[in-house]
């Protein structure tokens, strides 16, 4: 019997890499049929606490509001001694509090990590391909930066303030940065099928890696324009070794991660960890 499941992504290189072969049923598909729901992290975010998709892609961050779901082990966004970025036009990391700061979502982790390097500061929530545009027309003063964003900020005379990354590694002796995973909801899925289907992102990553140029140019109709060399590397970067198993490092940079938010007192628990694996 063919099982037909809701599947939540982003419109971003990395994620179209790692689900091209699923899109485009380039590997055994199982008993699953696949539904692909393409939108924003923050909305998919959002989507989550309700169960409205019986998989999805969301910030790790997003965890501490849900209940009910598998950590999958692959298709995770680790970054390795780089991260989110914080960046503005004309002013100093100095005078950042008492300025507003353009932000790609208050559910996300670069916001959480944000939150615990600098404190609580003046965000305003947009769309993130918005942010480098909103600091130019002076609609905010410091942007917090996602995606191919953290490359292509050097070409708009932008200064880098910030490198959360760079802070997380000295902080944690080297641990990935946790960004974005994939969730299965227990509420719509057996364990038995969350694991088939945990198993069947693991190959169409493997085989976006093992046929690297067409899975780039399957991924560049979510560019918005980058150039391709742009937008390889900025897959590259976020399509990793982590990505295809995010093994006790990945799970331990998930848990360091809301310690330390814990510790801050940005969050009143830890939420349950809860991995198919």
């Amino acid at each position: 019997m063919v099982l037909e499941i809701r599947v939540g992504h982003t419109p971003d290189a990395d994620d179209a890499f790692m689900f091209y072969a699923l899109e485009k049923e380039l590997i055994p598909m199982g008993d699953f049929k696949i539904v692909h729901q393409v939108d924003d992290i923050e909305k998919l975010n959002k989507l989550a606490v309700s169960h409205e998709l019986e998989v999805t892609a969301i910030s790790a961050h997003a965890l501490a509001f849900l209940k009910d779901y598998k950590i999958l082990s692959s298709g995770g966004s680790f970054g390795i001694n780089y991260g989110p970025i914080i960046i503005s036009y004309k002013k100093s990391l100095d005078e950042i509090s008492h300025h507003i700061v353009g932000i790609p979502g208050y559910m996300t982790s670069a916001y959480l990590l944000m939150s615990i390097a600098l404190g609580k500061l003046n965000c305003h929530e947009m769309l993130f391909s918005e942010i480098p545009g909103a600091i130019k027309n002076g609609t905010v003063d410091y942007g917090l930066i996602i995606h191919e964003s953290q490359i292509t900020y050097v070409k708009q005379d932008f200064s880098k303030l910030f490198d959360l990354g760079e802070w997380w590694n000295a902080k944690t002796n080297g641990l990935p940065v946790p960004l974005g995973i994939n969730v299965a909801s227990s509420k719509l899925m057996t364990n038995d099928m969350i694991k088939a289907f945990d198993s069947m992102l693991q190959s169409s990553i493997k085989y976006s890696l093992n046929h690297l140029e067409e899975a780039i140019e399957f991924s560049s109709k979510y560019g918005r324009g980058t150039e391709k060399s742009t937008l390889t590397k900025f897959v590259k970067m976020y399509v990793n070794p982590y990505t295809v198993e995010m093994g006790k490092d990945g799970r331990q940079a998930i848990s360091k991660m809301f310690d330390m938010a814990l510790e801050k007192g940005i969050i009143k628990s830890i939420p349950p960890l809860d991995y198919s694996y």
